[in-house]
């Protein structure tokens, strides 16, 4: 899932270098995602009343379902 998110942010921004997910796994299948972007690149992966982060972490999300995993993503 780490490497799906870190794909999106950094197909999206115009800093991808500055793209840094980092993940943490309870061990009990919750598992909590947790990007930072460039200021510059924020309202890019942001998107209009936050229309392109839900629709990424519902692509996220999806992959976690599938792995029988519960994700979030601040």
């Amino acid at each position: 899932m780490k490497p799906l998110l870190e794909h999106l942010l950094k197909s999206i921004t115009d800093h991808p270098d500055d793209v840094v997910v980092v993940e943490t796994d309870d061990g009990q299948g919750n598992v909590t995602l947790t990007a930072s972007v460039n200021l510059e690149d924020m309202g890019r992966v942001i998107g209009k009343e936050g229309r392109i982060i839900n629709a990424i972490r519902t692509l996220v999300k999806v992959k976690a379902l599938k792995q029988g995993k519960r994700l979030q993503i601040d």
